[in-house]
């Protein structure tokens, strides 16, 4: 039982996903840090540990580093391959389609319901969450990060 629980915590594949998504987000932190947007500890732990959007994509750089060791490790002919790949796309469609567009249309209905309370047209105003999608550029930065994180595990 200790061997598969030991097997399970060096695993490449998932030493590559940890690996490139904490980076990313450690990146992204960074990048934050100098730009002077982070005001408080809070949001610097938020932040590092689960905000989502800016550069690069940490959903994009996990799945793509995992996709790359189960490619170098399986194959890129195997079934698994063939399902993290597909996991890749949906994942990168949805970084730069459904969450950027979503996050875009939250914004513009926060706005909304700003401006609808300070002409008092409404009493109460609670805003929705915005959630962050990303720009092709973070996405592609994403992925190269989880490309190398992803060959780096592979030839370990």
């Amino acid at each position: 039982m200790w061997e598969q629980i030991k097997l399970f915590f060096t695993n490449p594949i998932l030493l590559a996903g940890l690996t490139s998504w904490f980076l990313a987000q450690f990146m992204k932190t960074v990048i934050n840090l100098i730009y002077g947007k982070v005001h408080s500890f809070g949001e610097l732990i938020s932040l590092l540990v689960w905000r989502t959007g800016g550069l690069p994509s940490s959903h994009t750089a996990l799945v793509t580093s995992v996709c790359t060791t189960v490619g170098f490790r399986n194959g890129i002919t195997s079934d698994l391959f063939m399902i993290s790949a597909c996991f890749l796309m949906v994942t990168v469609r949805d970084a730069v389609g459904v969450r950027l567009s979503s996050g875009l249309q939250a914004q513009k209905m926060n706005e909304l319901g700003r401006k609808l309370k300070e002409k008092g047209l409404i009493e109460e105003y609670k805003p929705v969450k915005e959630v962050n999608g990303h720009t092709p550029l973070e996405v592609a930065v994403g992925f190269l990060l989880g490309f190398f994180i992803g060959v780096a595990f592979s030839s370990l």
